[in-house]
């Protein structure tokens, strides 16, 4: 893992706030962003598919001001991340990944997954149980995701990530206008700065999104890696506290998918965050974030340096 750097931009606006950068086992690059103390405990936050690190702003400071050092990772293949040269993105490798970051670490952290990071955050326990290693987290926190997904959820979520992967967009006007006929209980923000972080723009001048496209639509692609009974049995090696946060507005977890959950994993603990969807964290970050602290505290105790 290399030192944390930073620019002086964003020293200037946020000091307390450092870019730094790990290598997985294969050497891929992966990028990130240290919020608050170097010394303090540790929160690892990885977003879902089609997002980047970005996610976590809001979440990541209200953390490092309770105490925390939490660290947002860009996924392979997302936002300044490398793309996986061999297309690889099967579940696995995002779990191999984390568990490198993990190892990265001084010490074993709290880690929090939105969807494709939950999907990450299963299979990494269960690749650690599997190898005889020691649970790799002080405790996991699931958002919106569990082993069972409601399939139309799940091929809607698809749908908007394929949708504009070929043109992309003119400017960040037509970005959010896909965003907001996509969340249509969201309402459009006016500062369009945090939409500018999810894209990039091409050697044709025009914006797509931050991620490789080889992640929906190649031959290793994310669907073509998710097994329910596998899932089913990586849930059960979530032996650490466990929250699952689930937006009551979502299409991909209902109440029968967090029911299976909890079958699956009886210690777990479930909050049900309102006028909210499958990005929880984005559409009620208040709730969503106040529910990560309250569990922190209940299941951790006080924050320790």
């Amino acid at each position: 893992m290399s030192q944390p750097s930073q620019t002086s931009e964003t020293k200037a606006a946020h000091p307390e706030i450092w870019d730094i950068v790990f290598r997985s086992r294969a050497g891929l690059r992966l990028a990130g962003e240290d919020h608050g103390e170097a010394t303090a405990p540790p929160i690892l936050l990885l977003h879902g598919g089609g997002q980047t690190r970005a996610a976590w702003k809001a979440t990541a400071r209200r953390l490092a001001k309770a105490g925390w050092r939490a660290v947002a990772l860009d996924q392979r293949g997302h936002g300044q991340s490398a793309w996986a040269p061999d297309q690889d993105y099967a579940i696995r490798r995002f779990a191999e990944d984390l568990l490198d970051v993990t190892a990265a670490l001084p010490r074993r952290p709290v880690v929090i997954g939105a969807s494709l990071g939950g999907l990450a955050v299963m299979t990494a326990a269960a690749v650690a149980a599997k190898s005889g290693q020691e649970p790799p987290f002080a405790g996991a926190v699931l958002v919106d995701v569990t082993p069972r997904l409601r399939q139309e959820g799940v091929e809607e979520v698809l749908s908007f990530m394929a949708a504009d992967l070929e043109h992309g967009f003119t400017d960040l006007e037509e970005a959010a206008d896909a965003v907001a006929r996509y969340l249509p209980h969201r309402p459009r923000p006016r500062d369009l700065a945090g939409l500018a972080k999810n894209l990039r723009r091409d050697g044709d001048g025009r914006l797509r999104w931050h991620w490789d496209p080889a992640f929906v639509e190649g031959p290793g692609n994310i669907q073509s890696s998710l097994d329910e009974p596998s899932l089913d049995a990586a849930a059960r090696c979530l032996t650490m506290p466990t929250l699952l946060v689930r937006g009551r507005l979502s299409t991909l977890v209902t109440e029968e998918e967090a029911a299976h959950f909890l079958g699956l994993v009886p210690h777990a603990r479930l909050v049900d965050v309102s006028n909210a969807g499958h990005m929880v964290a984005g559409d009620r970050n208040d709730v969503f974030t106040q529910a990560i602290l309250t569990f922190l505290a209940e299941a951790l105790g006080p924050v320790s340096a």
